[in-house]
């Protein structure tokens, strides 16, 4: 009983700490456009909606087990939804969000249905191949997409009665729906989808013996990524009120794989960490050398998984465990439960070992034999 009820305790105390660590982060999340200058806040919005297109990358890459180097496509195709309807349909802009969405997952779909037979670097050609081919494609639907010259928009617009600037404005509705995104995430690795993605990921065999459609789940999972990647295409049109062919090259592919990867595979919180990395890490290196950002931006990426393989997520994990290995290991206690105590054959601990009891059996075997004292003596026939 006394286990039961500091397991319970430990839960419990658990269940609050996330509990307070959450409310804690809102609270800074919430609060930080009206602390920080327009500029920085303008960056902490791209870290968010790079969050949520590495959140859907992280469920095809770290949970699916598959790879793909195209995600900027998808990317793309979520803000050029926004722009087209904005553009030529004038609609709001939170009519946009939906069908980017829907369309997205549409196109992750169809696409996932021949990338079936392709997995390692065979689907990693395939996925940038798709990616290297959308941005030319983008300039010949010159009437649809404005061509080379792209497409120019509105930005999201405060209304009249929050009295917040545009800068706060657009940020606050990033993030809500950045969370809603996390969140769906997560729920969605906690259900039966997610647990057959992992079961896909560690062992493909062995998830098919267990009753898994490989086909099926291999697809929502470029389905599911998709999505996400076309609801962070869309806000991005929201923030910046432009889109580009050249805006959406592979390199921003390439980008995004190793934010998540820097950030880290199969992890909750790498999608934020890896935006950030995504986000800050390009102009840190920019200041460094103007000459060549992308040597310092690679000697970074090197530096940052030499010191932490697991992404930038496990680095914690990692330094706990350091410190246990170097702390000295305290001694381990006799076994001695209040059961032990009380067995019937149990010796008393003031009990010396060299003292025999009264029930134990001598080890000699001529001691075993010899006869008792008093016993009578034996005949020949005994």
């Amino acid at each position: 009983m006394s286990t039961i009820t500091a397991t319970l305790g430990t839960d419990r105390a658990r269940r609050l700490r996330a509990a307070l660590t959450v409310l804690l982060a809102a609270a800074v999340a919430v609060g930080a456009p009206f602390y920080f200058a327009p500029f920085q806040v303008f960056q902490l919005t791209m870290v968010l909606l790079y969050a949520v297109a590495l959140a859907g990358l992280n469920l095809l890459v770290g949970f699916g087990g598959q790879i793909s180097l195209g995600h900027g496509a998808f990317f793309a195709a979520g803000a050029y939804t926004a722009a087209v309807m904005l553009d030529q349909y004038d609609t709001g802009h939170l009519a946009t969000l939906p069908v980017a969405a829907a369309g997205c997952f549409l196109l992750g779909l169809g696409f996932g249905v021949p990338a079936l037979r392709l997995r390692g670097l065979y689907l990693a050609l395939v996925t940038l191949a798709f990616a290297v081919f959308l941005p030319p494609l983008l300039k010949r639907l010159e009437p649809v997409t404005g061509g080379s010259m792209g497409l120019t928009v509105d930005k999201l617009q405060p209304p009249a009665w929050s009295g917040l600037a545009e800068d706060q404005w657009v940020y606050l509705v990033v993030l809500a729906v950045t969370a809603v995104a996390l969140l769906l995430a997560r729920n969605l690795l906690r259900s039966r989808v997610g647990r057959a993605l992992l079961a896909v990921r560690d062992n493909e065999s062995a998830a098919e013996v267990m009753g898994v459609r490989l086909s099926l789940h291999k697809t929502l999972a470029f389905a599911w990524s998709a999505m996400f990647a076309g609801v962070a295409g869309c806000l991005y049109t929201w923030v910046i009120g432009f889109v580009s062919p050249d805006s959406f090259s592979f390199v921003l592919s390439i980008t995004l794989l190793a934010g998540l990867v820097v950030g880290g595979l199969g992890s909750l919180y790498g999608p934020l960490l890896g935006a950030a990395f995504v986000m800050y890490v390009p102009s840190v290196s920019q200041d460094v050398s103007e000459a060549a950002p992308g040597v310092v931006f690679g000697l970074l990426i090197i530096t940052v998984m030499f010191v932490a393989p697991t992404g930038l997520a496990g680095l914690p994990g990692r330094v706990r465990a350091a410190v246990a290995r170097r702390l000295p290991r305290p001694a381990a206690a006799p076994d001695r439960t209040p059961e032990a105590a009380s067995a019937p054959d149990a010796k008393p601990e003031s009990q010396s070992a060299s003292e025999p009891s009264a029930t134990d059996t001598p080890a000699d075997p001529a001691v075993a034999d010899a006869e008792p004292v008093g016993a009578p003596p034996r005949t020949e026939k005994e």
